[in-house]
């Protein structure tokens, strides 16, 4: 992997700015474009400042994870500005509320891009948002910067996946659960397409590394009802359940789950959406031993976490904790400063061609940007839930992790894309 390192110390000197896109509906562009045909919106590089937007949920369902994407957006940005900026300009963060409804994302990203003109945007948390905004960013020529695993099979010009996809989170994820001997799997998501999608890829590898699936199940995206679901998970003799639920369904789900008399030890749960923030809201009690997949937990070792959690922190209080979404969107600021500071332009095209290579120690550690893929190589950690609300790493992949978002490298996967 080659590139510019540069240390944490370089990554508080500087920050990226976001322009969000979005709408599948109205908004007209502002910039006498023909979008019609795909060209180019123009984002306003004119004055002292930039534009940057930033799509989250701060409301409905999503909120219990999203909110402090935005807040760790916030502060990368607050932090870039204090250094001076990005090519001699601040940052002027633009927040728009998805409000966890994929037709209100793509609107707002539409009026971030043509209205507020910014020059990239930061944000989705959902494949479901994320696929809303894609032909948006796509028709507008804008770029999108999305922080969240997600299960892979997609790239876009103008998305940059600065979270796990599917063999640097899922994968290694089935890996270790067959090396633990829990090969008997009951799967649990939420019904939208990251789920499903996960759990297609969860069945082929099943299939040819001689584990089971027992049972599948999915529930309405915000849903609270786990009886029925935890009844049958119980009967079904599996030795673990796959958790692709999202949101505040997790809160449900997990006390139904103590409540059945299961355990972390008699079943254990694996959560590929559950970090720190998650474990605080659903209750440790529920949680304690239960494991998770991701690529950063606030006990990762290494001075650069250090200085994040402590930044962190500090801007919103001690008892907050910071999470493998909260750190990867954190990160993709920088990234993208990075980018448009070795293009030496703000300009799309001139970013993306500048964009291969590009490494930061972060506070997850190395990261790398695969400049073919658009996504970054990644370092797999599997954490176990502590009585303390922190996840504690019990496993990691001993290096960063290219990205397949085709799992092209992996035969029991040709079918799959």
């Amino acid at each position: 992997m080659s590139g510019p390192s540069i240390s944490r110390r370089g990554l508080l000197a500087g920050v990226s700015a976001i322009g969000a896109s979005a709408a599948l509906s109205a908004c007209g562009a502002k910039t006498g474009d023909d979008t019609s045909s795909g060209t180019a919106a123009k984002a306003d590089t004119s004055g002292s400042t930039v534009k940057v937007g930033l799509l989250n949920s701060l409301s409905g369902t999503m909120a219990i994870s999203e909110v402090t994407v935005h807040n760790s957006l916030l502060l990368a940005i607050k932090e870039i500005n204090a250094a001076g900026g990005v090519l001699g300009k601040k940052l002027k963060p633009v927040s728009q509320d998805g409000a966890s409804d994929w037709p209100t994302f793509a609107e707002k990203a539409e009026g971030l891009i043509t209205d507020d003109k910014v020059v990239a945007t930061f944000g989705c948390w959902t494949s479901a948002s994320r696929k809303a905004v894609k032909p948006v960013f796509e028709r507008y020529k804008s770029l999108l910067f999305y922080p969240v695993q997600y299960e892979g099979l997609e790239q876009s010009p103008y998305i940059f996946y600065t979270g796990a996809t599917t063999n640097q989170q899922i994968v290694p994820a089935l890996d270790y659960l067959k090396k633990q001997g829990l090969t008997r799997l009951y799967l649990v998501g939420s019904d939208y397409v990251f789920p499903r999608t996960a759990n297609k890829i969860i069945k082929a590898y099943a299939e040819a590394n001689g584990m089971k699936v027992v049972g599948e199940d999915y529930a309405p995206l915000g849903s609270t009802e786990f009886s029925t679901i935890v009844n049958k998970v119980k009967d079904s003799g599996a030795d673990a359940v796959f958790n692709t639920l999202n949101g505040d369904s997790n809160v449900a789900f997990f006390k139904e789950y103590k409540s059945s008399g299961l355990t972390a030890k008699s079943m254990p749960v694996l959560s590929v959406s559950i970090a720190e923030e998650e474990v605080k809201s659903i209750g440790t009690q529920y949680l304690e031993g239960q494991l998770t997949a991701w690529n950063y937990y606030q006990t990762t070792p290494g001075a650069a976490n250090t200085e994040f959690v402590k930044a962190y922190q500090s801007a919103y209080g001690k008892d907050k904790p910071t999470s493998d979404p909260m750190e990867a969107a954190y990160v993709s600021v920088y990234l993208w400063k990075e980018m448009v500071e070795k293009a030496g332009s703000f300009d799309v095209a001139e970013v993306k061609a500048a964009a291969d290579g590009i490494e930061l120690d972060a506070p997850e550690g190395k990261v790398t940007v695969d400049g073919a893929s658009q996504h970054v190589y990644k370092t797999a950690r599997i954490g176990k839930v502590g009585a303390d609300g922190l996840i504690e790493e019990v496993w990691n992949s001993g290096k960063p992790v290219k990205p397949d978002p085709y799992l092209k490298g992996y035969s029991w996967a040709s079918g799959l894309s």
